[in-house]
């Protein structure tokens, strides 16, 4: 499941910005060929917004991609998408769901494989990185009371056991309760584990200009692009 249906407004573009020019092609391309080389998955998804319906087409192109359109936050555009799948989760055709941004185009196969295998074993799985820069403030808010440890900036993909995440999701929208992200809602409603898994540091979040040229940097590096 790739989530494209934001509007991503801090990257200064009146157009979505999961559809911006990177390296030739729109940004969301990379993110859905991250995955759509893998035979691993048998699914999937781009959720949209209804007006970008013409982007997202011209992304898919002839990938096998099915089109979900999201709802006003990013755990209602989730729970539509799990919702589309709901059939196939309670047959037991799909197992494990990835949850992923469209804004983090430079995802690899590695991380992603080792996202799914972690999920499937312990039911869970977040990637993330160290945080050593978080620190603690003072209390009377005047200094600062040393290195918060144990911290970790978390990543997507998020991957968890479909069941247990539709069920948490639906239980969830019934309580009127709104998480953070996946794993805070899986943590709230479901007794599964969330397992940790070593993030990437290429692993970026588009999130304002810059941050495209620094990506298209990374590709061309990488051997990506010519």
């Amino acid at each position: 499941m790739v989530l494209a249906s934001g509007s991503g407004s801090r990257v200064g573009a009146e157009l979505n910005k999961v559809y911006l020019p990177l390296a030739g092609r729109r940004l969301a391309c990379w993110s859905l060929d991250a995955f759509a080389g893998l035979p691993e998955f048998g699914v999937l998804l781009l959720v949209i917004r209804p007006q970008d319906e013409d982007f997202a087409r011209e992304v898919v192109g002839d990938l096998d991609v099915e089109l979900v359109h999201g709802g006003a936050s990013r755990q209602e555009s989730e729970l539509r998408a799990l919702r589309h799948l709901s059939g196939r989760i309670g047959s037991g055709e799909i197992d494990t769901v990835l949850i992923h941004d469209g804004a983090r185009p430079l995802a690899s196969t590695t991380l992603i494989t080792a996202v799914l295998e972690a999920a499937r074993e312990f039911g869970g799985a977040v990637p993330g990185l160290t945080a050593d820069d978080v620190v603690v403030a003072t209390e009377d808010g005047t200094g600062f009371d040393g290195v918060l440890e144990g911290a970790v900036r978390v990543q997507t993909p998020q991957g968890f056991r479909a069941g247990p995440l539709l069920a948490a999701y639906e239980q969830a929208d019934r309580e009127g309760f709104i998480g953070t992200d996946t794993a805070s809602c899986m943590e709230r409603f479901a007794d599964l584990p969330v397992h940790w898994v070593p993030g990437e540091e290429r692993n970026l979040k588009v999130t304002y200009p810059h941050d495209l040229r620094v990506v298209e940097h990374l590709l061309r590096t990488t051997g990506t692009l010519p």
